[in-house]
């Protein structure tokens, strides 16, 4: 009994008094803010931006009325379909998603993705936009990229990014032939 009191005293010290990991959480320490004074005399303060986030995704044009709604169910059907890596489908699952969501009518019958911003212009009645930014186009928007010597690529631009057989944050880097949107 003598040798176990010392030892449990001990214990019970050693357990009162470990830091516990949620209650270093509380005390974080303050952001910094840069205080300065407006044109109309007035002090103002922010935060300072402590991290660089290149390119960052907006919603661009969400709510456009002249983009036809069927593009962003087509955008909302591929993204569901779409795959963590690229399969080389892009310009497979992207007619899918346009047939599935009836914006067109039949399966696009061209085999490259560089060829099928000319096949949505000629039969299926899409625009092109005179947007050459990808970030600044529209959700449900077709992008289609171009290559010299490759099939190229075809993705949708979703409201976190763009879709195609695979999610990214970030578009393709091929030059961009065009921006395709149905009205």
């Amino acid at each position: 009994m003598r040798k176990i009191t010392p030892y449990l005293i001990l214990g019970l010290c050693c357990v009162a008094f470990y830091p516990r990991p949620a209650a270093a959480l509380n005390f974080s320490a303050p952001k910094p803010k840069f205080g300065y004074t407006d044109a109309s005399g007035k002090k103002q303060s922010v935060e300072i931006v402590d991290k660089y986030y290149p390119k960052k995704l907006v919603h661009p044009f969400g709510n456009d009325s002249k983009i036809d709604p069927k593009l962003r169910r087509a955008a909302t059907i591929a993204e569901e379909r779409a795959r963590a890596h690229s399969l080389s489908k892009c310009w497979h699952y992207v007619k899918e998603a346009l047939v599935a969501a009836g914006v067109v009518k039949s399966r696009p019958q061209t085999l490259l993705a560089k060829q099928a911003g000319q096949e949505l212009v000629k039969d299926y009645g899409f625009k092109k936009l005179p947007v050459t930014d990808p970030y600044q186009a529209p959700v449900g928007a077709v992008l289609v990229y171009g290559a010299k010597r490759a099939a190229g690529h075809v993705e949708i631009r979703t409201e976190t990014g763009f879709v195609s057989d695979f999610h990214s944050k970030t578009p393709s880097r091929r030059p961009l032939v065009g921006v395709f949107t149905k009205s």
